[in-house]
């Protein structure tokens, strides 16, 4: 039995069962979309965050038990460790108790204390540790010899012990810890000579503040700062108070002894105990911004991934430029390329007549449903180009963030896609790709490439990678893949696929043509009988003969709803397509050992709408006309926008001059806001007040309180 499982369900709030069920699928094999969809009856139907934050703390606890191995081996080595030791090292779930019990007999280099037990001064410490009354000069004297040079360097070696003894006490590091997480403030100053270099980093050239108030970007920011040697930053409480907390525990009394212990003490705080409790609340407090800015990334980038799709349509994508061009490129419904080339309307071209009549020209030769522009450079201008056009059916105009587009043109993947192109042509069929599908575009990109967060490259990169692939897994599945259309990049995030499984089905069905079923799925090389499992229930097959392979019902539970259609004498596709046939299943009946109310619920759901997708349908948006750059902006002006970013300080509105403009968390409503994510959210459409403009500064300030 995992041992660890019941201090999990302690901090999650969940019960044992259901910690210890999750743990055990995990060990079979299973993945979060699989378990939190598929296995609620084993879990007692917890949700893929909780699933999710179980595997995470089943994985510290797991670390931790290999740092316990290897810290009773040490302790073991060296002859010391006690039954007592080893079973408070077995008793503890705290990676900091831990280290703080390891620290006497962490093996560490030659110390101001090792030398002085070398010269045989550890018996003269303990003397003046009893505190006993007596002169503690004279108990000196009797360690005067050999190398101990006078009594002052018996008693500084003694002092060196007896510092290290103090900063070894696990009470005193406890009690000064605690002095830490309450008051400690953090200090930044700019170093010297980098005033002018470092200037963007001015308001910390002079700055403190309660540690645990510092805000997570602040906190980032700083040590940005600091990683950049523009700022020197301390971490730190009132040193006499530390002091008095660590006095109040060793000294006894005012005897000789205990004036040298205070000495020692005092020694003990500034070179040992203060730059280690330091360091570890620097990192602590790191690591707390970075969980609050990973989660910032993570919340809006599946916004992003879940942006609403056009669909399958015919797209003409406009990647806009003014000297160079606009790159322009056809895509089919499926988003392949049918064709590309530049058209010249802006200056200093000014083609505008005959850019026109190629845009007409392609509309109708490629049956053309909806146009893509990106939102980059001269996309206000090509937006008015564009709308002034006169089709001769009604083609649906949108504009389209075209973050990491640029990455993605440059990318493997792209130049596997498209080796006979260039970078452009990549970039705009990109696109139109979005406008179609934004999830399925978006997965070929590397995550943090999309700027959808804060600071995500001063974060720690290994837990944003693992942060930001749980969060495309999660969308990917959520929404469901076409197996026969899809890429293998959309393929890999499918739950128990990867990318090598990935590229057989792409390439099975290459050899082979379209899945006519998801039984099929087994003849692809390397799908085992548990990829299948993990995967199936996530892979869509819009025309198959069994209906039930386009929803998002299980192959396991296939018999399940065969009973119900045979129990109501009707066809399954009666069962999806009449509610009155529906109605008449009496859930109840179809309970077993294995599949219990729950996934029958969900399976009488799925019936309803079998393969439905749950991202919005997309709306239509336009700027305002006539404001296409900020010198187009006065204060006061009230316009329509849509939200690009949101971080923990507020949110980036695109208001169509090519400068997102900040909504501080303070201007987000009429009311108190504590996290902008409860009042906004990415892509959404708002109305704007300006408040101010700096335009050298390239800085927009934008309210959304009375725009209701």
């Amino acid at each position: 039995m995992n041992k660890y499982i019941e201090q999990i369900a302690k901090k999650l709030n969940i019960n044992f069962k259901q910690v210890d069920a999750v743990v055990g699928l995990f060990s079979e094999g299973a993945t979060v979309p699989f378990i939190s969809r598929y296995r609620k009856e084993r879990t007692g139907g917890l949700d893929e965050v909780v699933i999710r934050d179980v595997e995470l703390l089943n994985k510290k606890f797991t670390e931790l038990e290999k740092r316990k191995v290897l810290v009773l081996e040490t302790i073991n080595e060296q002859g010391q460790l006690t039954d007592e030791l080893k079973s408070k090292i077995e008793r503890t779930f705290d990676p900091v108790e831990l280290e703080d019990i390891y620290l006497p007999y962490k093996p560490k280099r030659r110390t101001k204390a090792t030398v002085a037990k070398e010269l045989g001064l550890e018996p003269f410490a303990k003397q003046i540790m009893r505190q006993d009354s007596g002169d503690v000069e004279q108990w000196a004297l009797k360690y005067v010899k050999g190398d101990v040079v006078d009594m002052e360097h018996a008693l500084q070696g003694a002092r060196d012990i007896i510092a290290e003894w103090i900063s070894e006490n696990q009470t005193t590091r406890n009690r000064t810890r605690n002095l830490f997480a309450r008051d400690a403030m953090i200090y930044a100053k700019v170093v010297k000579g980098k005033e002018e270099d470092g200037n963007k980093y001015s308001d910390y050239f002079e700055y403190s503040e309660l540690l645990k108030k510092c805000p997570s970007h602040r906190m980032l920011a700083i040590r940005r700062g600091e990683a950049e040697g523009v700022l020197k930053i301390m971490v730190a409480p009132e040193q006499e108070q530390a002091e008095e907390i660590i006095e109040d525990y060793f000294c006894k009394g005012y005897t000789h002894s205990a004036e040298q212990i205070r000495i020692a003490l005092k020694d003990s705080y500034k070179r040992l105990v203060q730059p280690s409790l330091e360091n570890e609340f620097k990192k602590l407090f790191k690591e707390k911004a970075d969980e609050e800015a990973i989660e910032v990334f993570a919340r809006n980038l599946r916004q992003l991934l879940l942006a609403s799709p056009l669909g399958q349509k015919r797209i003409l994508a406009l990647d806009p430029g003014f000297k160079s061009g606009c790159k322009l490129v056809c895509l089919s419904e499926l988003g392949d390329l049918l064709h590309n080339e530049n058209i010249y309307p802006h200056p200093p071209q000014n083609e505008k007549l005959l850019a026109s009549k190629k845009i007409i020209a392609l509309v109708n030769s490629y049956k053309i449903q909806a146009i893509a522009i990106g939102n980059g450079t001269a996309s206000r201008e090509t937006e008015a180009f564009i709308r002034k056009i006169k089709f001769d059916s009604d083609i649906q105009v949108f504009m389209v963030n075209e973050s990491g587009a640029s990455i993605y043109s440059a990318s493997p993947v792209a130049r596997e896609e498209f080796p006979q192109f260039d970078v452009t042509v990549r970039g705009a069929v990109s696109i139109g790709r979005r406008l179609m599908d934004p999830l399925a575009e978006l997965v070929k990109i590397d995550a943090k490439s999309i700027g959808v967060g804060q600071y995500q490259h001063d974060v720690d990169q290994t837990k944003l990678k693992e942060n930001l692939e749980f969060v495309v897994e999660s969308c990917v599945n959520s929404v469901g893949v076409n197996l026969n259309t899809a890429s293998k990049h959309l393929l890999s995030s499918v739950s128990g696929l990867g990318p090598k499984l990935a590229q057989n089905i792409v390439d099975f069905r290459k050899e082979n043509g379209q899945f006519a079923s998801r039984k099929e799925l087994k003849k692809v090389p390397r799908m085992g009988d548990k990829a299948y499992e993990q995967c199936a229930g996530f892979l869509r097959i819009p025309n198959s003969k069994n209906p039930l392979d386009n929803s998002a019902v299980h192959p396991e539970s296939y018999k399940v709803v065969d009973r119900m259609a045979k129990d109501l004498q009707c066809e399954i596709i009666d069962l999806i397509k009449k509610p009155e046939v529906r109605s008449k299943i009496d859930l109840k009946k179809y309970v077993t050992p294995t599949i219990g109310l729950p996934t029958l619920q969900d399976i009488k759901t799925e019936l309803e709408k079998p393969g439905r997708d749950p991202r919005t349908i997309i709306k239509m948006f336009e700027f305002a006309q006539g404001v296409n750059t900020m010198k187009d902006l006065y204060e006061g002006m009230v316009l329509p926008g849509i939200v690009t970013n949101i971080t923990n300080f507020g949110a980036f509105v695109d208001i169509g001059v090519h400068q997102d403009g900040l909504v501080h968390i303070s201007q987000l409503a009429d009311k108190f806001v504590s996290n902008p994510a409860d009042v906004v959210s990415l892509n959404q459409h708002v109305k704007v007040k300006v408040v101010s403009i700096e335009v050298d500064r390239k800085r927009i300030q934008l309210s959304m309180k009375g725009m209701e």
